[in-house]
């Protein structure tokens, strides 16, 4: 049986990592944190970690946020995954 759309295992609010992987462009941890930023504006600058591919031809961001809802977590990753420059979301 399955759960409906609305039930989520998370307890808000909560500490959240959102991780979106792209190419490594001198502005995409700016981009990936603006599009967090429009759904989570508390987002602090130190709450970004990042880390090159092995050959250096993609970043990983991670952004922690505080989220309060499963809806606003849902809005983060629409935006990430609807943006042209972000290859993969986690």
């Amino acid at each position: 049986m399955g759960t409906p759309d609305d039930e989520t295992l998370l307890e808000f609010p909560c500490e959240f990592p959102i991780k979106a992987m792209g190419p490594a462009e001198p502005d995409f941890v700016l981009h990936v944190l603006a599009l967090v930023r429009e759904h989570a504006p508390e987002v602090g600058d130190d709450s970004v970690a990042t880390s090159a591919s092995r050959r250096g031809t993609y970043v990983s961001v991670t952004v922690n946020v505080t989220a309060s809802s499963k809806a606003q977590l849902d809005a983060i990753y629409r935006s990430l995954n609807a943006d042209r420059r972000v290859v993969m979301t986690l």
